[in-house]
C-alpha cells in the first residue's frame, strides 16, 4: 500500500472508533453469550466506504486496541481473553469482511453489489464466529449455530440492507465531491 496520506489514517481511525461505539449498543441475550450488537454495520460501512485495504485497516486497528485490554469491544470488554474467548471468532472476522466487502463495491456501486458483498461478510462472520464459538464452548454444531447465529440472521440481514442503502448515499455524496478513498467504477 506504500505511505497512508493524513486524510486515509483519519478515516481509519474514524471508522475504528465507530465500530467502539457500535460495539456498545450491546443488548444480551439472556441464552446467548453473544450479545446483539451494530458491529456487522460498523464491519460493512467500513468496507463499503473506505474499500478494501482501509475497510480492513480500520478493523484491525480496532482489534489491536481492543487486544491490548482497552475496552472497545461489547459491553465494555477488552483484552486477548475477548479475542480468543467464546466471541472472538466474530471479531477476528471484522478485517476479511471488511476487505471482502470493500473488494467488491470497489468494482461496483449499485445497491445489488452492496447488499451481496455485505451478506458475503455476514457469512464470513458467522462462519468464524461459528468455529470459534463451537471449539471454545465444546457444544455442538447444532447447539453452537442456535445460540450463536440462528437468533441474528433476520436482524442483521435487515442491518445489511439498510446499510446497503446508507453506504450508496454515502458513496454517491463522496464521489461528486471527488472525497472517496478510492474510485468506483
Amino acid at each position: 500500500m506504500g505511505k497512508i496520506s493524513v486524510k486515509n489514517m483519519t478515516l481509519v481511525a474514524l471508522f475504528a472508533a465507530i465500530t467502539a461505539v457500535c460495539a456498545q449498543l450491546a443488548f444480551p441475550i439472556p441464552f446467548s453469550p453473544v450479545p446483539f450488537t451494530l458491529q456487522v454495520v460498523a464491519v460493512c460501512l467500513a468496507g463499503g466506504i473506505l474499500g478494501s485495504k482501509l475497510g480492513a485497516m480500520s478493523l484491525i486497528v480496532y482489534l489491536l486496541i481492543g487486544a491490548t485490554g482497552i475496552p472497545v469491544f461489547a459491553q465494555f470488554r477488552g483484552g486477548l481473553s475477548v479475542l480468543v474467548g467464546p466471541t472472538g471468532g466474530f471479531l477476528l472476522s471484522f478485517p476479511i469482511a471488511a476487505a471482502l466487502i470493500g473488494f467488491f463495491m470497489e468494482r461496483k456501486n449499485n445497491f445489488k453489489s452492496s447488499f451481496l458483498s455485505m451478506l458475503l461478510g455476514l457469512v464470513i462472520i458467522y462462519v468464524m464466529g461459528l468455529v470459534q464459538f463451537k471449539l471454545v464452548t465444546a457444544m455442538s454444531w447444532e447447539k453452537s449455530f442456535a445460540l450463536a447465529v440462528a437468533p441474528y440472521l433476520i436482524p442483521d440481514i435487515i442491518k445489511i440492507i439498510l446499510t446497503s442503502i446508507l453506504v450508496l448515499s454515502v458513496n454517491d455524496s463522496l464521489n461528486r465531491n471527488n472525497l472517496k478513498p478510492y474510485i468506483t467504477k
